[in-house]
Formats: C-alpha cells, structure tokens, sequence
C-alpha cells in the first residue's frame, strides 16, 4: 500500500466545485449511483447548505489536487462525509482522515453509511465503530447503516 504526503485543511468556498466532483466520482465508485450533471449540480449546492448547518469541511491536499473531503458536524459529534477520490483510494487517505476526526471528536462520533456501500461499513466497524440502528436518509432515500464510536472509559 502507497502512501503519500499531503495536508489536511479547511476547505475554500473556492473549491466547493472541485470538492462536489471528487465527492460524485467518490460516490459512484461504490456503484451505488452514476455520475451526471445533475449529481453534481445537487452536490456542489448541497456544499454550502450544510456548511451553513453546522460542516466543518476539510479537504485532504497532495498540493496539485484534492485527494478527498471530510465534513464534520463538530457540535453534533458527528462524521457527516468521508469520501476519497477513487485514483487516491488504498493509500491509507481514510485511516489519516478519521484520525484527524477523533482529534476534532475526541469523545465520541456518530455517522450514517449505506446500508449497500458494505466496503465502507465493514472499514468502520474494523475501525472500532459499532452498529446501533437502521433508519432512511432524507438524502436520497437509502437505508443507513448508524455507527457510533466512543473513547473506551
């Protein structure tokens, strides 16, 4: 497994476009979706909404393109996006990324996967995230997967 140096940071209202991109191809990658204009139209919207409802939005930056996208609800304590671009994926982006979330969500974090993204949930649950319940995201309609994580007390 490659790794690679990058930096993680606060994203740019500048590159919300960029960050929706790599968020679709992200997403598709998981078969659950096809890319289109669309899907990115909704996305690249969707950025600023939810930073207005509370995202905190981080970008992984290899220094020539985003790598991936991280938004955090810190007062919820909750992991609302992790999504590595598929050329960067297998170069540990992820594990990095939710280390840095444990440091901004130090006690505790919650999150949704779908249900049929089963790479994603079996990745968190070896990451220590442990199933609570089922529900429906008002999203895009699928069944999620709820995970918690808490420091061990």
């Amino acid at each position: 497994m490659r790794t690679f140096d990058f930096v993680i940071r606060p994203a740019q209202a500048s590159e919300h476009e960029a960050i929706a991109r790599l968020w679709m191809d992200s997403w598709v990658s998981t078969g659950l979706d096809t890319a289109s204009d669309v899907l990115l139209n909704k996305l690249t919207a969707r950025i600023p909404r939810e930073i207005d409802g509370g995202w905190s939005l981080f970008v992984a930056d290899d220094g020539r393109r985003l790598a991936a996208m991280l938004a955090i609800n810190i007062p919820k304590k909750y992991l609302d996006q992790l999504f590595v671009a598929p050329e960067y994926q297998g170069r540990s982006i992820g594990r990095r990324l939710l280390a840095f979330t444990r440091t901004q969500l130090p006690g505790e974090i919650s999150l949704r996967c779908a249900l049929e993204n089963e790479k994603a949930w079996r990745w968190y649950e070896r990451e220590g995230f442990v199933f609570e319940h089922e529900d429906i995201s008002p999203e895009n309609g699928l069944t999620m997967k709820c995970y918690r994580w808490k420091t061990a007390t």
